[in-house]
């Protein structure tokens, strides 16, 4: 699939209007540092954008982790269920299994989509935030400023479109491609191409005979687009390959490792992340086909991110350490906020969660988890001499937190559930 860079706004609906917000964001950081400290740095910016919008999805973090601690508590009798109704096709078994796999979700509070919904926030403000590091001029107007006078330029030239499509053919800048109106290249377009030169290929552009006219032009803009995509010595606009090859022809050793550095931290960062990870903790499980499965995924992406790393602008590996970097401070952090709370803690937050919500609605809360905790009697009953399991320890402090809402408040919602479920019980013994 060919990555393309656009200078125009992203119009897809909810993504579009997402990239339209975190590009006033990115636009504000960059004129923060530049007003402030006169610091003109689209690699600093890019850094800074990772961090805030990653703190601003914390939240987002948090519950999905307290969903993977759950689900690490309840994979047992998921799978106990799984095994019993392994060999059984039949409808009534069918259901049987839905039902009994239902109250374990009840039994702890949780949605079986929980994790998908968390899921479902984040990626659209994910993909925004790629789009928008990937297509800076579109949203940062002091990039796209320095740009316009050399493309209006390029754009006067008679048969600009063709010249600037034998160029990007010639140095096989593969990720860019002019977007046409009729038969010629629109403005933006020409931003989109001068953004993505790298210096060596700034030169060659100026040395063309067809801009000889403008090549001071070019140059100068050449030197100020540098000084912004400069960060660490290397330019983000240019591949780490072109760093590590230029040593055969007498280029800069140390860029060359610098540039090396990207698609390794790249791998490692995200290795590292991945490990943190509660989910990662868990996929060690040869037998199952799907832990089998995460846990391939889990080491051939960040061996897919280091590969890509070469061919991809130095900006485009700064953005993915930097966001694996802020991902794994942030979840070290979530880690011990979770290692410090209870499963039993976490259980009354869902239920008390479910009941607020069914009260809402005007339904008796008390009708879901009553009848979880019924069907969770036949499911988690221990078998003899197995008492002191992990599963029978787990079955039993939730045991626990049933009868601890007993103790509720006269007045509280919990206690006006047990009514109904004392009701329940007794006609049930008539």
């Amino acid at each position: 699939m060919e990555l393309m860079i656009l200078a125009t706004k992203n119009s897809t609906p909810i993504i579009g209007q997402i990239s339209v917000v975190m590009g006033w964001i990115m636009n504000g950081i960059y004129k923060f540092l530049d007003g402030l400290f006169g610091i003109q740095n689209l690699g600093l910016c890019i850094i800074i954008f990772s961090i805030l919008i990653y703190l601003f999805m914390t939240p987002l973090q948090i519950k999905q982790q307290k969903f993977s601690k759950l689900s690490s508590v309840m994979q047992p009798e998921l799978m106990k269920i799984q095994k019993k109704y392994q060999n059984k096709k039949d409808q009534v078994s069918m259901q049987k299994m839905q039902e009994e796999t239902s109250a374990v979700y009840q039994k702890y509070g949780v949605s079986p989509t929980g994790s998908c919904v968390q899921l479902l926030i984040q990626l659209p403000i994910l993909w925004s935030l790629w789009h928008v590091i990937q297509n800076i001029p579109a949203y940062v107007g002091s990039v796209k400023s320095v740009l316009d006078g050399v493309a209006s330029q390029i754009i006067g030239v008679s048969g600009y479109t063709n010249i600037l499509q034998d160029f990007i053919t010639d140095n096989k800048m593969t990720r860019v491609r002019l977007i046409l109106e009729g038969e010629t290249a629109t403005s933006n377009s020409v931003i989109d191409f001068l953004y993505a030169l790298s210096p060596a290929q700034w030169d060659k552009l100026g040395d063309m005979s067809q801009f000889a006219g403008f090549s001071d032009a070019i140059n100068s803009t050449a030197s100020e687009i540098s000084h912004m995509q400069s960060f660490l010595g290397l330019n983000i606009a240019d591949m780490p390959w072109n760093y590590i090859t230029a040593v055969v022809a007498g280029g800069s050793i140390l860029l060359a490792i610098a540039a090396l550095l990207i698609p390794i931290l790249s791998w490692g960062t995200q290795v590292l992340n991945l490990k943190l990870m509660p989910q990662a903790a868990q996929n060690d499980d040869g037998a199952n086909p799907m832990a089998s499965s995460m846990k391939t995924m889990n080491m051939v992406m960040p061996l897919m991110s280091a590969f890509f790393c070469f061919t991809f602008p130095v900006g485009l590996g700064i953005y993915w350490i930097s966001s694996a970097v802020v991902r794994s401070v942030q979840q070290v952090l979530i880690n011990r906020h979770l290692n410090k709370m209870d499963i039993e803690v976490l259980i009354n937050e869902n239920m008390k969660k479910i009941e607020e919500k069914r009260a809402k609605a005007g339904l008796p809360p008390q009708k879901i988890t009553n009848q979880a905790h019924q069907s969770v009697k036949n499911i988690n009953k221990v078998e003899k001499g197995n008492s002191g399991s992990p599963e029978a320890e787990r079955a039993k402090k939730v045991e626990e937190s049933y009868k601890k809402a007993a103790a509720a408040k006269p007045d509280s919602i919990t206690a006006k559930a047990n009514l109904v479920r004392t009701f329940d019980e007794r006609n049930k013994k008539k």
